[in-house]
């Protein structure tokens, strides 16, 4: 007969890190699965014939894989991703040309290339890479980085490279990268005219690259960022017309109708008049079928997990370990905030997923894998609370040559 205690102690070794964090992914993946079963009735109808249940599996397996994914990094000590990472960068570097110049074209954009029958984002495998070579860089050379040559090359330049490789066909996700190193670059505590001089170039090369793309063809994403950001500054009766924020509105209509508790679980009716319930907007179906409260519950397990990686912030300031779990959460936070806030009309339409919750395919894997390697990153830590470990800022990488 198997013992109890037996059981226990082997469930406690295999989810090991943060258990909060955990908790976190679990009501994720439940609550992933209950509105694309839900928002997915359009997209059944109109190519499975009315099969929720077929987009429900092909979605549960690309979930269950990003969670093997998690679970795999999660074992992986957190030290080895600083070389692990910096190999990536120079992986994502040659795959974002190729698909800027190659990709596939999905909603008249070039942010996939096809791998074995299925498209793969590379901006999603970029995202990763860059935090990870930025946490190493800012540690083992934050000694270095006290002028404008050691800090433009070491720094600046490689966020420069992909941040520009992404932007323009990305714009949200170059943006939202951008932020996330900037915040990084604030925690390692590098000098603020650096920073604010590195925000002023990037704002000026930005504009003047949509400037001129604008200049020369209409038919570009600079149309499309100046199209959508027109429509959300439109005035309330340009805004009631269908034909110029048809998304925004049914996504408000959504909302409206969710009040407080929400219609319950499968009721939704907006679902089959929005576009993209299942994915950009499934925020608005949630608030629809949970209401405010369930809209809050979701909010508040994303702030749980950028919280849980502000407490290894102070644990283990200016650390490898500390750069790197802020900025995978600060990342996915972030993105989960602008999401939501496209669903409430807070932003512009941007076609940010929702992290971990909505349909998707590698978005799902590169999630997972983000998540991974933050609770690798809790492992250590609490290996140093329970003194069985040294602290996780002794990076044993002394040869640093990136």
């Amino acid at each position: 007969m198997i013992d109890r205690e037996t059981v226990i102690e082997k469930t406690k070794n295999l989810f090991q890190g943060d258990k909060v964090i955990w908790v976190v992914v679990a009501f994720l993946t439940l609550i992933s699965l209950l509105a694309v079963y839900s928002a997915s009735e359009s997209v059944a109808n109109r190519s499975y014939n009315g099969n929720n249940a077929f987009v429900l599996l092909r979605h549960a397996m690309m979930l269950l894989l990003g969670l093997v994914c998690m679970f795999g990094a999660s074992r992986l000590n957190y030290k080895r991703y600083s070389k692990l990472l910096l190999l990536l960068f120079w992986i994502a570097i040659p795959l974002l040309i190729y698909t800027l110049f190659f990709g596939k074209n999905l909603n008249h954009a070039q942010r996939v290339i096809g791998i074995a029958g299925v498209t793969f984002q590379t901006s999603d495998l970029a995202k990763i890479a860059l935090i990870g070579f930025l946490a190493r860089v800012l540690t083992l050379r934050r000694d270095e980085l006290n002028n404008y040559k050691e800090i433009g090359i070491r720094v600046m330049l490689p966020i420069l490279v992909i941040v520009g490789l992404i932007f323009p066909e990305n714009f949200s996700t170059a943006a939202m990268l951008f932020a996330t190193c900037i915040v990084m670059m604030f925690l390692s505590k590098v000098k603020l005219k650096f920073i604010f001089g590195f925000i002023g170039i990037i704002m000026v090369a930005g504009a003047f690259f949509m400037l001129i793309s604008f200049a020369f063809s209409k038919d570009n994403r600079s149309a499309t960022w100046v199209n959508r950001i027109e429509r959300f500054f439109s005035s309330e009766e340009e805004e009631a017309d269908d034909t110029a924020n048809f998304q925004v509105m049914q996504s408000k209509i959504a909302i409206a109708g969710g009040g407080i508790v929400g219609k319950s679980p499968g009721k939704s009716t907006q679902r089959n008049v929005l576009p993209h319930p299942y994915s950009d907007f499934i925020y608005a179906i949630i608030l629809e079928e949970y209401g405010l409260l369930g809209g809050i519950f979701v909010l508040a397990l994303y702030l749980i997990l950028l919280y849980r990686a502000t407490r290894i912030m102070l644990t283990a300031p200016q650390s490898f370990a500390a750069l790197l779990a802020m900025g995978l959460a600060f990342s996915l936070v972030m993105q989960a905030m602008v999401n939501m806030g496209v669903a409430v009309g807070l932003f512009p339409v941007t076609g940010q997923p929702l992290p971990f919750i909505s349909m998707g395919g590698t978005s799902l894997l590169f999630t997972g894998l983000s998540i991974g390697i933050l609770i690798s990153v809790t492992k250590e830590v609490e290996k140093v609370k329970n003194n069985e470990d040294r602290e996780p800022d002794t990076e044993e990488e002394p040869e640093a040559d990136s």
